[in-house]
C-alpha cells in the first residue's frame, strides 16, 4: 500500500468538499457567515477596526449576547482578531485578519447592493402582496 502525505490527504478532502451536503465543513462555515450578524459585522469592520462598544452602537438591534457570540465565532474562524489592549478600563479593538478582509469585501458588495437596490424589492414585494390570492 503506497504511503500518502498529509498535503495529499488534505488535497483529497478538500475536493471532496460539497457546501450542499450537511455535513461538509463548507456547509456548516456558510451557514455560520450566512448570519444576519455576521455579516453586518464584518461589513462594518471593513472601515478599520473597531472597539466592542462601537460595534454595539453601529448594528442597530444586535444584543451584547449576539454581539459576543458573534464575533467569538468569527474570531474562532480565524476571521477577525481581538486586541486587548491593557489600560483602565481595558480597551478592546476587533479587527479583520487577511482572510477576514477578503470575505468582507463579499459582505460589503452585498450590503451596497441592498442599499442600492431596496426600492426595486419593496416594489416587487407591494406587487406580489397585491396579488397574492388572486391565483
Amino acid at each position: 500500500m503506497a504511503t500518502v502525505t498529509a498535503s495529499e490527504r488534505r488535497e483529497e478532502a478538500r475536493a471532496a468538499y460539497n457546501a450542499f451536503m450537511k455535513g461538509c465543513p463548507t456547509n456548516q462555515l456558510l451557514i455560520r457567515i450566512s448570519d444576519k450578524w455576521a455579516g453586518l459585522l464584518m461589513a462594518a469592520l471593513k472601515d478599520g477596526p473597531q472597539r466592542y462598544s462601537d460595534l454595539g452602537r453601529r448594528i442597530a438591534g444586535v444584543s451584547q449576547k449576539m454581539l459576543t457570540q458573534t464575533l467569538r465565532t468569527l474570531e474562532r474562524d480565524g476571521l477577525v482578531e481581538r486586541t486587548v489592549t491593557p489600560s483602565v478600563p481595558v480597551r478592546v479593538d476587533y479587527a479583520l485578519t487577511p482572510l477576514g478582509e477578503s470575505l468582507a469585501v463579499l459582505f460589503s458588495a452585498v450590503k451596497d447592493w441592498a442599499e442600492e437596490h431596496i426600492e426595486e424589492v419593496v416594489e416587487a414585494r407591494e406587487r406580489y402582496d397585491a396579488g397574492a390570492g388572486t391565483s
